[in-house]
């Protein structure tokens, strides 16, 4: 098979599962957070950045809130 010149796309349809793509974002995290999640990225076989987004999805699944315990400084 080769490769056209050209090619017509007037006719093509948008990717309908477009909405559901990941989308890149900064974050920040400390370094024993990002430490943690490549320990357990490497025991699992799963790259950490994706580890970490499907912890998150299961929190947002189970509707899971963080516990935070903020103190004012003396």
């Amino acid at each position: 098979m080769t490769m056209r010149k050209e090619y017509d796309f007037s006719a093509a349809r948008k990717n309908p599962y477009a909405a559901r793509l990941k989308k890149q974002i900064t974050i920040r995290l400390d370094q024993d957070a990002i430490d943690y999640f490549k320990a357990v990225s490497s025991e699992v076989g799963i790259p950490y950045q994706s580890l970490i987004n499907l912890y998150l999805r299961d929190c947002v699944t189970a509707r899971r809130r963080p516990r935070l315990n903020w103190r004012a400084a003396a």
